[in-house]
């Protein structure tokens, strides 16, 4: 036996060359997979009909995953390790879907993908195939947590993998032109937040093969000094390997076991110390990561046409294009197929030789089974205390004022302490817990956080193991979420609302996976994402026109209805009902918008509950249309233009009191749209009960008006909406001065009112005038005094 050729070292011991056994079988699954419908073992020559008609897929990443996953696996067993391989690069499908297939965890959730020749064929037919499956690492997956679709969130997925996990490695790959985004840059700073005594440990495995599809990548063309540096800084110990220069690829696995094994060692030696209560040793710990240097295409094709294929961009996706239509080309698919050996892997009726497998973990270890990237499978509910305990008083609708997301603090402080032992609920803020008025939690826990403290830190709530995750980064809080949430716990994401587009694309991809996730029965559910949106447009009057944006509304509208909820709690009472439906739900995205600034009570606790579980109704306290149908019916959704309307509704009460006025509250927006199109849309005629069939309806709304007329407009009485909402009329300047800019203040509610009933009582004339002068008065004072006249500042509301 050669040197190369000796077992590696450990508790079991494994020869290189059964590696490559391995590593060769799941690359010819993955060339197979891109290419074949047909002839899965080349039992004879290629012909055109054993070729797709469209080639799709990504062959240049691939074989690198491979070779990182056949490593990983042999970690498994070696060290008995609990680990979750996520994979980063972006159409690495072949390669999970290559080796869940050979550890045989695909086929048992799909026994209709049998380990065997047929088997093997629909491996190959449904890849990238209509009505099969993507090319990506999808839900579709085994093993998978993170789609890879869009690039940027692997690492930060992995990080939310371990928290709170601590016997949990996730080994993260990260391919080098998914380390150039702005989310996977910052990912490197959370080693500032990973506590090795309550958390695991995230392995990065940076994947530099030097090209994306045709540009070099940078890390990939920065020195060995430039990249050890900038590693060292973020806090991790990087390892550099290099596979791939020569044909001796037996010492390519010899090196990069080596240096795997020691980065497990470390992992375990750093995880030792901090929970032998050597604290000290924590914030200096630097956690070990590999940089794999590999040809992009490995043991493909070195030259197609006489041009460079292996360690080129033309490797990215299909080395070798036309191949049903040249003979020549074709030969080449195959010569390149067979320089795997097939023969060597698989038996006559496709099943892997022992010594291609029988050395892979088992059970629960194999990476296509690991529960944690099924998160639902290990998810318990979620401990809430009673929101009436937390309620706010309220015995006449707006005699009482208080802060929603204050009191929501005290409910959610209650939270953590109930999740004390269990250690399955984390609250992400960018840097807001307490501007967001939720400082009330660090009664319980503490902000995360293992650098340096000083003295003058003294008050901001620094402490190791403390379950709540402040960073100045809206990617971070959300990459970090999403992998809390996908392996099994709990959280929620504050953050103001203007910056939470910064993650849009994040939260569409989230959305899709939960689309995708709840048409897998195998899939269990999972803990819904929630966002609590706050210090919003209406209340972002100091400072100024870049922090006023309602928009994350209408992104989120226009997903899947099974998946997305918007809720619009109108003071702290409903507030509270609604975050604790939020956080007891399973597979949704919940979007909460909530002030944090004095507001007025209009519900108990009773009533708010009755309140939220319509989602939409009428404010009794307020309406004047008891004794038949309404003149006008006054609609609101949101803490500020609620406000607004009543204040108009109280205009019209008390200067035009033979106007039937019906004053509508909207707390849950998806009650607007029909009930065909969304779960919890209203039925037509429930709706036209609410809303009239001919009343003028002037509503006003917290986000931008075609929201709402984008969920209506198939009602009866739709061409009768008049919305008032945001216009994007923005500026530094008063509260009440926002709401007139963008015409959703209580004055131009009246106006509106007045000109849209058809037959207005007698005096409405006057109360027109007498609005259009408010609203000048509102300038004139504001740019006098700098602050909003006394009649709104001290304004509440009167009961008739």
């Amino acid at each position: 036996m050669t040197a190369s050729n000796q077992p590696i070292s450990g508790p079991t011991a494994i020869d290189v060359a059964t590696l490559d056994r391995h590593f060769r079988a799941s690359n010819y699954l993955s060339v197979g997979q891109i290419y074949l419908v047909d002839n899965p073992l080349l039992d004879r020559p290629l012909e055109p009909d054993d070729i797709k008609r469209r080639l799709l897929g990504h062959w240049g990443t691939t074989p690198g995953i491979n070779f990182v996953l056949t490593h990983l696996q042999r970690a498994i067993v070696t060290h008995d390790l609990d680990l979750l391989p996520i994979i980063g690069p972006g159409h690495g499908g072949p390669s999970m879907l290559a080796n869940t297939w050979l550890d045989g965890s695909y086929s048992e959730l799909y026994p209709e993908v049998p380990i065997s020749a047929v088997g093997m064929r629909r491996l190959f037919r449904q890849f990238s195939f209509p009505r099969g499956v993507p090319s990506h690492v999808s839900p579709h997956t085994p093993g998978s947590i993170h789609e890879g679709g869009e690039l940027g969130y692997s690492l930060a997925h992995a990080v939310g993998a371990v928290l709170d996990n601590p016997d949990l490695i996730a080994a993260c790959i990260v391919g080098d032109g998914e380390a150039e985004t702005g989310p996977l840059a910052a990912s490197w700073q959370s080693t500032a937040f990973i506590d090795p005594v309550v958390d695991g440990a995230v392995l990065p495995i940076l994947h530099l093969n030097d090209w994306k599809i045709a540009n070099p990548t940078v890390l990939a063309r920065r020195t060995e000094a430039e990249v050890v540096d900038y590693f060292g800084s973020m806090g991790w110990d990087p390892r550099i390997v290099t596979v791939g220069e020569t044909a001796a690829r037996l010492d390519d696995h010899r090196s990069f076991a080596s240096v795997l094994d020691r980065a497990v060692t470390d992992i375990e030696r750093i995880h030792a110390i901090a929970r032998a209560d050597d604290r000290s040793s924590t914030g200096s710990a630097r956690w070990p990561m590999i940089v794999l240097r590999s040809p992009k295409g490995w043991t493909g094709p070195d030259l197609v046409d006489g041009e460079a294929v292996e360690g080129t961009w033309r490797s990215h996706q299909v080395p070798i294009d036309q191949v049903r239509d040249e003979p020549d080309r074709r030969e080449a698919l195959e010569r390149w197929m067979r320089s795997y050996d097939p023969e060597e892997l698989f038996d006559r009726d496709g099943r892997p030789h022992p010594d291609v497998v029988a050395w892979l973990p088992t059970g629960e270890r194999r990476i296509g089974s690991n529960p944690h990237a099924n998160g639902g499978r290990l998810l318990a509910d979620l401990p809430l205390p009673d929101h009436r305990d937390h309620a706010v008083s309220c015995s006449r609708p707006g005699e009482s004022t208080s802060e929603p997301t204050s009191v929501l603090a005290g409910y959610l402080r209650e939270v953590m302490s109930m999740t004390a032992d269990s250690r399955n609920f984390r609250l992400m803020v960018p840097d807001e817990t307490a501007s967001n008025r939720l400082d009330e939690v660090f009664e319980t826990t503490g902000k995360q956080w293992q650098l340096m403290r000083r003295p003058v830190d003294e008050g901001a709530h620094l402490q190791s193991g403390g379950r709540v995750m402040e960073v100045l980064s809206e990617h971070l809080c959300q990459g970090w979420l999403e992998g809390y949430l996908l392996t099994g716990r709990h959280g929620l994401f504050s953050c103001y609302e203007a910056f939470v587009h910064i993650v849009d694309s994040m939260f569409n991809q989230h959305a899709k996976w939960l689309e995708v996730h709840r048409l897998l029965d195998w899939r269990e559910p999972i803990a819904s994402l929630n966002y609590l949106l706050t210090s919003h447009v209406w209340r972002q009057d100091h400072n100024g026109f870049s922090h006023q944006d309602p928009g994350f509304i209408d992104l989120v509208a226009n997903k899947s209805s099974e998946v997305v909820r918007v809720y619009l709690p109108p003071d702290t009472n409903t507030l509270l009902v609604t975050m604790d439906r939020c956080l007891a739900s399973r597979d949704l995205v919940n979007v909460v918008v909530s002030g944090k600034h004095p507001t007025p009570d209009w519900f108990d606790a009773d009533e708010a509950e009755r309140h939220c579980e319509r989602g939409v109704g009428r404010l009794d306290f307020a309406c004047s249309d008891h004794d038949g149908e309404p003149d006008v019916v006054l609609a609101c959704a949101g803490d500020v233009p609620t406000v607004e309307t009543l204040a108009a509704a109280g205009i019209l009460r008390d200067r035009l009191p033979d106007l039937r006025v019906r004053v509508v509250n909207v707390v849950d927006l998806m009650r607007l749209q029909p009930s065909d199109v969304h779960p919890h849309g209203l039925p037509d005629d429930e709706f036209d009960q609410i809303f009239t069939t001919d009343a003028p309806v002037i509503f006003a709304f917290h986000g931008y008006p075609w929201s709402i007329h984008r969920l209506s407009y198939r009602r009866t009485n739709h061409h009768n909406f008049h919305v008032h909402g945001y216009q994007e009329n923005g500026s530094t300047t008063t509260p009440f001065d926002m709401v007139v800019r963008n015409d959703v203040d209580r004055f131009r509610l009246v106006i509106d009112a007045i000109e849209r009933t058809p037959a207005p009582a007698g005096g409405a004339a006057d109360l027109r005038a007498d609005m259009v002068d408010a609203r000048e008065r509102h300038v004139r004072h504001i740019t006098e005094y700098g602050i909003d006249l006394p009649e709104v500042r001290d304004w509440r509301w009167a009961s008739p």
